[in-house]
């Protein structure tokens, strides 16, 4: 029935499309046969024009100098359109990332200026490394403490992690420890432009490396740059210092449990339960990340510029490691924020547990 009506419908439409028609031409018709007849005095076509005095005078020179003017715009015009448009493409595109970047500060902003407290967590809108309250459930008492949770440094996340690795941590969280999920797949307010946003900010953020490579010219992401050097001097006189005054027993150790750039970011931070929160247990024993003691490391790496190499670039997602290691994208890669020296002695003492 439906189909029939509509039929009936297009069928009138139609009908009335051609009556409107055939009516339009025969009044146009009706109405041109009046002007038979007609045509010199209603014609414009058909009016004398200048004559050839006048058109090759002061007149047609006016008009040659027009076209010569119109001629010069397109021959410098197309070519100098030309030279300037790569410029104006990475303008455009530099205007593009300037407002993501300023997108993703306003998400990254404390609570009480609209974000989603980024900043409130990881020190402030610089990302320098602060301080999360959280709880923590003993598994064996089943007892809730309230502690303080060192919430890492993200003015250093490009030089531990790929972008790809960053969006993981975004989308899904760290599980066990203040940092939620913020993308949708993950559970979290965040949808996929947001997290770029996000990521474009941190991005803006970090530390500027030195001894980037050729063709490489931006220092907050160059891949073969590293720390400044005033930078990893601190951490070498730091390290030291706590070897000095009896804190740990080597220089390796005092790296392990170092929070390097003065963001606390460790191999303690994941390696020793309750480093996070001030209360360390038996270091290198486990927590977010696996139990290096009893020769665990040894185990997974036979040799030792094996797990030098891992470390340097950290557990790349899906990529395979040592004996029967897959990466998770979770632990981080200290070559660019490490000397190879620091490298070693980190990679000596984890191999002595």
């Amino acid at each position: 029935m439906l189909a029939l009506t509509t039929t009936a419908i297009a069928w009138t439409i139609a009908v009335v499309i051609a009556l409107g028609w055939i009516v339009y031409a025969f009044l146009n018709l009706r109405s041109a046969r009046s002007e038979l007849g007609s045509e010199i005095e209603l014609a414009a076509n058909r009016k004398p024009y200048y004559d050839d005095e006048e058109l090759e005078g002061p007149r047609l020179e006016r008009l040659q100098v027009l076209g010569v003017l119109m001629l010069a715009v397109v021959v410098i015009g197309l070519p100098l359109y030309w030279i300037l448009e790569p410029s104006r493409q990475a303008g455009a595109q530099q205007a593009q990332e300037n407002q993501f970047v300023k997108w993703g500060a306003e998400l990254f902003a404390s609570t009480e200026d609209g974000g989603f407290n980024c900043a409130g967590c990881h020190g402030g809108m610089n990302g320098v490394g602060g301080v999360a309250p959280f709880n923590v459930t003993d598994p064996l008492t089943n007892q809730v403490t309230a502690v303080n949770w060192e919430a890492p440094a993200v003015n250093t996340i490009n030089y531990k992690f790929s972008e790809e690795e960053i969006r993981f941590i975004l989308v899904y969280g760290r599980p066990f420890s203040p940092m939620s999920p913020w993308g949708l797949d993950g559970g979290g307010p965040m949808n996929d432009q947001q997290i770029d946003t996000l990521i474009a900010y941190m991005t803006s953020i970090q530390i500027p490396r030195e001894n980037c490579g050729v063709g490489e010219d931006d220092p907050l992401v160059c891949p073969s740059g590293n720390l400044p050097a005033d930078v990893q001097s601190d951490i070498d006189t730091r390290a030291k210092q706590l070897v000095d005054d009896g804190t740990y027993e080597s220089y390796g150790e005092a790296l392990f449990n170092l929070d390097l750039a003065g963001g606390a970011y460790s191999c303690a931070r994941c390696h020793t339960q309750g480093w996070s929160w001030g209360e360390p247990g038996v270091t290198g024993a486990g927590a977010f990340g696996p139990s290096l003691i009893g020769g665990a490391a040894n185990r997974q790496f036979g040799q030792e510029s094996d797990m030098i190499a891992f470390i340097e670039v950290g557990s790349q997602l899906g990529q395979r490691y040592g004996l029967q290691g897959q990466g998770s994208g979770r632990m981080p890669g200290f070559g660019a924020m490490l000397t190879d020296e620091q490298l070693r002695a980190v990679v000596d003492y984890v191999r002595s547990l």
